[in-house]
């Protein structure tokens, strides 16, 4: 029966095998590597950059296939970490096998698993951020009773040559089909991929951005996955960017997910959503209401917001994105289906009206609850952050929410119900905070709030630390005002991390 179930999944293990990727065993893999005449298997883990690394084995016996999926490898931690010193520097790498799948562009038949990192007494690492994220969901657990569900909205640019047909309106993409988009059918086999490797999207469209420079074509595009435990979506949105560059690179395309990519057009974020989940139900409504838990966790963001933007936002060009009218978030504040605010509550089908019988009178009124459809999305990230620190610190500042004595309090006044640049409601929003407009002042913001992210032993200290020399470095505190209206300062700074996270 269970066979029956996962045959037609998109995954191509959980098809092959017929069960779910959770309940894949070492048993499972070596029956992949058989019955796939797999040649090659790559461990993947993400290093301090936040790109996937990788270590290739070569199969050579049984019995090597059985010693690297017991036993794991060692890596060289200080050339991963800058937060590891090189005179203790080894790391075990373990691989987990419901992560694996078959590598799409290898020709040599490879299969290809993510990793965790384990230190020398072998316990996990504490200070690695795939562990910094399980710390944090349990922590959550711990005091809420519920578990943190997060997905990710990855955007990103496809460029080419410039074909001189069909030209689309600039900065009107949104949605575009063919032939005025250009890069539907890359998007469609980027995702066909990306599920293949165990991704859930929930959907793709091309997105506002498009423009046509020095006769290149440039085409914003958008993924959007399923909300699942939040570790699974740190790593969904890990393999989607490593599949959409790899494809784009086999392709002859260059992809770039770079907050700012030109003076005046739209940047690419990584916008993420958020539910809590109790005994399989989604908490954030209550009877087709924002439930009192949302609230709280909303707060809790609102209080963090500032230094959340440390683990979100890792490089100049972020900061650049983060201005006003552009779609992007500057206050912390929060509001309904409202684009300009920080944290914002989009549509969630609490209408209780039978839509699809509306629209097709051939269809029978039904009653229908969409109630677990709902999220929260948080509009500040972009892909320079580090995901898995990322949603550590969503889900830390989630649970914070939970402890504020003054969290309803919190959330009733950062609220906005209008535009917030508006001028007519200037005096009403002013006491907002702003959210920081360098790498150097979100490291300050994390720096006073450092204590918050260390309870419960989420955080490790020398990962704040870490993370707060790295922002520093940029010596960035004043870029904005410097390279205002100097676009060829701007245009070097963009290139130079282009191909950030």
């Amino acid at each position: 029966m269970e066979n029956n179930l996962f045959k037609h999944s998109a995954n191509r293990l959980e098809a092959h095998l017929g069960k779910d990727a959770h309940k894949f065993t070492k048993e499972d893999i070596k029956q992949v590597v058989s019955d796939l005449n797999i040649r090659m298997v790559n461990f993947m883990y993400p290093a301090g950059d936040g790109r996937l690394k990788t270590l290739n084995f070569m199969l050579h016996t049984p019995e090597y296939l059985e010693t690297i999926l017991t036993n794991g490898e060692r890596v060289d931690g200080s050339s991963l970490f800058s937060f590891i010193a090189a005179a203790s520097s080894d790391l075990y790498v373990m691989p987990r096998f419901s992560t694996a799948f078959v590598d799409p562009f290898s020709e040599i038949p490879t299969l290809c698993m993510l990793c965790s990192f384990f230190d020398r007494d072998g316990n996990p690492l504490a200070s690695s951020p795939e562990y910094t994220l399980h710390k944090a969901m349990a922590a959550f657990r711990k005091v809420t009773g519920m578990e943190f569900h997060a997905m990710g909205e990855l955007e990103y640019y496809v460029i080419r040559d410039d074909e001189g047909v069909f030209p689309a309106d600039d900065q009107h993409g949104y949605h575009e089909s063919s032939p005025f988009a250009k890069s539907n059918d890359f998007r469609m086999r980027a995702m066909q991929l990306i599920a293949e490797c165990g991704g859930k999207i929930k959907y793709g469209h091309s997105e506002v951005g498009n423009f046509v420079e020095n006769g290149r074509c440039y085409e914003q595009n958008e993924i959007e996955f399923l909300p699942v435990a939040a570790n699974e979506c740190a790593e969904q949105l890990l393999l989607a960017k490593w599949i959409i560059r790899s494809l784009g690179y086999e392709e002859g395309l260059d992809v770039t997910f770079a907050p700012k990519i030109t003076v005046g057009k739209a940047g690419s974020g990584m916008h993420i959503h958020m539910r809590i989940m109790k005994d399989g139900k989604n908490m954030m409504l209550d009877h087709g209401k924002l439930s009192v838990d949302a609230r709280r966790a909303i707060a809790g963001m609102m209080d963090l917001a500032e230094s959340i933007t440390a683990f979100g936002n890792k490089n100049p060009t972020s900061y650049f994105r983060l201005v006003p009218h552009q779609e992007a978030p500057t206050n912390v504040c929060w509001g309904m289906s409202n684009r300009s605010v920080l944290v914002r509550v989009p549509l969630g089908w609490t209408s209780g009206e039978d839509m699809c019988h509306k629209a097709n009178e051939t269809e029978p009124l039904t009653a229908r609850d969409y109630s677990g459809k709902q999220t929260v999305e948080m509009r500040s990230p972009d892909a320079s952050a580090d995901i898995y620190q990322l949603l550590a610190g969503l889900c830390v500042a989630c649970r914070h929410g939970f402890e504020m004595a003054n969290a309803e309090a919190e959330a009733e006044r950062t609220f906005a119900d209008g535009d917030i640049h508006d001028p007519k409601n200037a005096e009403r929003y002013a006491t907002l905070a702003q959210l920081p407009d360098s790498c150097a002042a979100s490291a300050d913001c994390l720096e006073r709030q450092r204590k918050v992210y260390e309870e419960y032993d989420v955080f490790s200290p020398a990962m704040i630390d870490g993370i707060i020399k790295q922002l520093r470095a940029f010596n960035d505190r004043t870029l904005r005002q410097e390279i205002e209206g100097k676009e060829m300062m701007m245009e070097q700074l963009v290139r130079q991390y282009f191909h950030c996270g």
